[in-house]
């Protein structure tokens, strides 16, 4: 077809009011206007709505849908790609509960088109993380903007969002020439898990009883929670004698501790639209990792 007959088909259409009807022409291309998500549990966890509709308004502003499956412990990452597959969707995502790292079988590395808050480990395919040591220090730079010297961690063990995040906790530190009152890790376990036994409310009784911090930074809310308990056991004011600042913005746990919680707001919404736009697009960019930043929400806390 010549250009001058396209524009004039074109044209008409637009007079006509015509709109694509992409099921038709998915159909003959060989796929549906649909995107999967295979997660690792994701889509049971509080952070599963943001990156959704990040997800799901990009796909409706390109006219299509999403639909997720559930990676449980029990099977391979492959055979549930090939479940997904059969609903011919347009394109494929990977999406993790936390940030990790997720090793794909080499055949099926090409079937996924999108890594979201997790990295592919082979760099075989396009990764979408937040920034956790941009992040620890873009908080602890905050604390210290408030005043807070003596900045005491209590992190999340084993897992990649920790180690992150305490390498961004120590850089701010040193950049301001402050020695930091320790990293301690939230549970009793070498790797962080909710179920875990705390370890919270015994390294804070350690801190109360020594050199006292004037900031406690947590390594997410629920740990975050624990620490407003144990200060007020211990008859400490929030922000007035001990300032909390945390991770991950947990909406109904964060803004309704008393005061309500400073905290750094993890980019899933943001992830979920990059994600989608990187899907559709008609030439995509060679595999790459990229963070994107997490948004700081002041609360009442610091």
């Amino acid at each position: 077809m010549s250009d001058e007959t396209r524009q004039k088909v074109k044209a008409i259409a637009e007079e006509l009011g015509y709109v694509t009807n992409l099921a038709a022409r998915g159909v003959r291309q060989g796929w549906l206007p649909l995107v999967g998500v295979v997660s690792d549990g994701l889509i049971t966890s509080p952070f599963a709505t943001e990156i959704v509709r990040g997800l799901d308004g990009a796909a409706r502003s390109a006219g299509m849908a999403v639909f997720a499956v559930n990676h449980s412990s029990g099977q391979s990452i492959g055979s549930v790609l090939d479940e997904v597959q059969q609903f011919r969707p347009r394109a494929v995502a990977y999406a993790a509960m936390y940030h990790k790292d997720v090793d794909l079988p080499p055949t099926l590395a090409g079937s996924v088109g999108v890594m979201i808050n997790c990295r592919e480990a082979s760099g075989r395919v396009t990764s979408l993380v937040p920034d956790e040591e941009g992040g620890a220090r873009e908080i602890v730079r905050y604390l210290l903007a408030a005043g807070r010297r003596r900045i005491a961690f209590i992190n999340l063990p084993g897992i990649l969002a920790g180690s992150l995040r305490e390498k961004g906790f120590r850089a701010a530190l040193e950049e301001a020439g402050i020695d930091p009152l320790g990293v301690f890790p939230a549970v009793r376990r070498s790797v962080y898990s909710d179920r875990a036994p705390s370890l919270v409310a015994s390294h804070a009784e350690a801190l109360l009883s020594g050199q006292r911090p004037d900031a406690i930074l947590c390594g997410n809310d629920r740990v975050a929670m624990e620490v407003y308990a144990a200060l007020a056991r211990a008859g400490l004011r929030i922000p007035d004698d001990i300032a909390v600042a945390s991770f991950d913005n947990q909406v109904e746990l964060a803004s309704r501790l008393d005061p309500p919680l400073t905290t750094m707001a993890l980019p899933h919404r943001a992830m979920g639209r990059l994600a989608m736009e990187i899907l559709l697009a008609g030439q995509p960019e060679p595999p790459h990792l990229r963070q994107l930043p997490f948004h700081l929400v002041e609360r009442a806390s610091v």
